[in-house]
């Protein structure tokens, strides 16, 4: 095989990837429009259409990270590009799971997909789609450990803010708990048990990334700018956690906590990025910009 027929045969494959992952946006927005329409009407009819709609992007999202992952003969993670489809997958992906242990709760669908929405769009509308070799600082066998663990943890306070905003607005109108399935007090606590569950995880993806530094660049801390963000990030949920032991900080102090810890990890995701480009700051992660 020539390297023309090579570079037409990448070609093909990526536009068909392309293809697939315009379809993916597409069934993210036709669920955040869905989520919308639900919101307004309230039918459960609709709100259950949200979550099989969900349901059926899952499939699509996932066949597209088989492709990529066939594609590339790697780990679909590695680009800013394949970790925002990465990060939309497994969002997507923990809130069905959760989802599937509540009955007639379906609000949280429409945030967790427009999320989603705007992840996939950011991809393929900024970020060239190019199967790159893998860059040096990310060949650490630390560095998927890292990833994996960090995005499941995202994908955890992902759903907790999603419930969190859903149960805050619907608190704020006369009969709202009653109106969208059991978005009640005991709908409430998921919050706390997802980033009961989350808080671990981010502080094992802390560690994991310390050490993959470590091999990356010869120290475990170096005070850059998302190392910071991501201290940042773990110290805000550890004060949600606390406070939710004590009475008066439990209920609006608190979910203001969840809301902010929630911001913090989209700043060290993406906001940090934006900043180090911005501004012109040093970054060792400069590979993510």
């Amino acid at each position: 095989m020539t390297s023309e027929d090579i570079l037409l045969r990448d070609a093909f494959f990526l536009g068909i990837e392309l293809r697939l992952f315009w379809l993916v946006t597409l069934c993210y927005g036709i669920c955040f429009i869905t989520g919308i329409a639900y919101l307004v009407s309230s039918k459960q009819g609709i709100g259950r259409t949200l979550t099989k709609g969900l349901w059926i992007t899952a499939v699509i999202h996932t066949l597209l990270i088989i492709f990529r992952t066939v594609e590339g003969m790697r780990p679909p993670f590695q680009t800013l590009y394949e970790t925002l489809s990465w990060f939309a997958w497994s969002a997507n992906i923990t809130y069905l799971y959760v989802q599937s242990r509540w009955k007639n709760v379906h609000l949280p669908g429409m945030i967790v997909s427009g999320i989603a929405m705007g992840a996939c769009l950011y991809s393929l509308l900024s970020r060239s789609p190019e199967i790159a070799p893998v860059p040096p600082a990310l060949q650490s066998p630390w560095y998927e450990i890292h990833v994996i663990i960090a995005f499941l943890a995202y994908a955890v306070f992902i759903v907790s803010f999603a419930v969190e905003v859903c149960y805050l607005g619907a608190r704020g109108n006369n009969g709202g708990l009653q109106t969208f399935g059991y978005i009640d007090e005991d709908f409430h606590r998921w919050t706390h048990r997802l980033v009961l569950f989350g808080f671990p995880l981010l502080t094992f993806a802390v560690f994991s990334g310390a050490a993959w530094a470590n091999d990356a660049w010869g120290r475990y801390w170096s005070w850059d700018p998302k190392e910071t963000w991501s201290l940042i990030t773990w110290t805000v949920y550890a004060v949600y956690l606390h406070t939710k032991a004590i009475g008066r900080w439990k209920g609006m102090p608190a979910s203001i906590l969840n809301i902010i810890g929630f911001i913090c990890m989209i700043m060290t995701f993406l906001g940090v990025n934006w900043l180090t480009k911005l501004l012109n700051i040093p970054s060792m992660h400069t590979y993510a910009v």
